[in-house]
C-alpha cells in the first residue's frame, strides 16, 4: 500500500540518537552510528521523531510501504521492556514513555485561596476534529494549540494560557489523525495573530507539535509562533 513514512537523509543525520529516543513504536534505531528506519510496519507516520532532530534529516515521503502493525509494535515494546529489565533491573510498567505510570507528590499550598477559579475559555467547541475551518471568534484570534493533557498537568492553565485566546486542543497519539491540514486552513482561511503551542514533555506530543509547525508553514503567512512544554510533574520546562 502507499502511505505517508518517514525517510532519514543520511547525509544530514549526525547520529545524535534523539530521534531513536522519541520513536515509542521502536521503527528508527542506531546502526554504524546513523539513525535507520527497521520496518515500515512500525512507523505509524504521526512524526513524534521530527521536531527532535536538530539537522531536519527526517521527512515525510510517499511511498509503497507495509501498513502499519500495532500489534506487532506492541509487541515489540513488550520485548525491548523484558530486555531493559534482564539488563538494567528496571520495573517500568510499559515500554512507551508517555504511558508509563506514576505517582507525583506535591506540596500544600500555605496560602488559603477562597476564591473559586474562573474559566477562560472564550469559544465551543475546542477539539481540532470539531472546530470549523471559519468562525467568527478566529477573526484576529490569538490561537492556542494545546495537548489534551497539558491542562490537566498546569494547574493555572487557564489564567496562563487560555485567557485571551482561542483554544484548540488535541492527541494525535489517540485521535491517529494528522491535524496539520486543518490547522493549515484554519491559519490560511483566518486573520490569525499568533499561534502557541503548549504540549507536554513526552514524545507522543511530538506529533502536535510537528503538525502545528506544518500547518504554520503551508499557509503561506508570517505569523508569531513559539512552543511551551509541560512537565508530567506540572512545571514549564525551559
Amino acid at each position: 500500500m502507499k502511505r505517508r513514512i518517514i525517510e532519514i537523509d543520511q547525509n544530514k543525520c549526525n547520529g545524535c540518537g534523539a530521534c531513536a529516543a522519541a520513536c515509542h513504536e521502536g521503527a528508527i534505531a542506531m546502526v554504524n552510528g546513523k539513525a535507520q528506519l527497521m520496518r515500515d510496519d512500525y512507523c505509524d507516520g504521526l512524526g513524534d521523531c521530527l521536531p527532535t532532530c536538530p539537522t531536519a534529516a527526517i521527512t515525510f515521503v510517499e511511498r509503497e510501504a507495509a501498513a502499519y502493525d500495532e500489534k506487532a509494535v506492541e509487541e515489540n515494546k513488550r520485548r525491548r521492556l523484558q530486555e531493559k529489565m534482564q539488563t538494567e533491573g528496571m520495573t517500568l510498567p510499559c515500554g512507551c514513555p508517555g504511558s508509563q505510570s506514576r505517582t507525583i507528590a506535591h506540596e500544600e499550598s500555605a496560602v488559603a485561596c477562597n476564591t473559586e477559579a474562573v474559566s477562560r475559555l472564550s469559544q465551543w467547541p475546542v477539539q481540532i476534529k470539531l472546530v470549523p475551518v471559519r468562525a467568527p471568534y478566529f477573526d484576529g484570534a490569538k490561537l492556542l494549540i494545546a495537548a489534551d493533557c497539558t491542562a490537566y498537568a498546569y494547574a493555572a492553565f487557564h489564567e496562563k494560557f487560555i485567557k485571551g485566546h482561542i483554544t484548540l486542543v488535541g492527541c494525535p497519539k489517540l485521535d491517529s489523525v494528522d491535524y496539520s491540514e486543518k490547522l493549515t486552513e484554519i491559519i490560511r482561511e483566518n486573520d490569525i495573530k499568533s499561534v502557541t503551542i503548549v504540549r507536554m514533555e513526552v514524545p507522543c506530543c511530538g506529533g502536535l507539535e510537528f503538525a502545528a509547525k506544518t500547518a504554520l508553514q503551508q499557509s503561506g503567512k508570517f505569523i508569531p509562533w513559539q512552543v511551551v512544554t509541560i512537565s508530567t510533574d506540572g512545571r514549564i520546562l525551559d
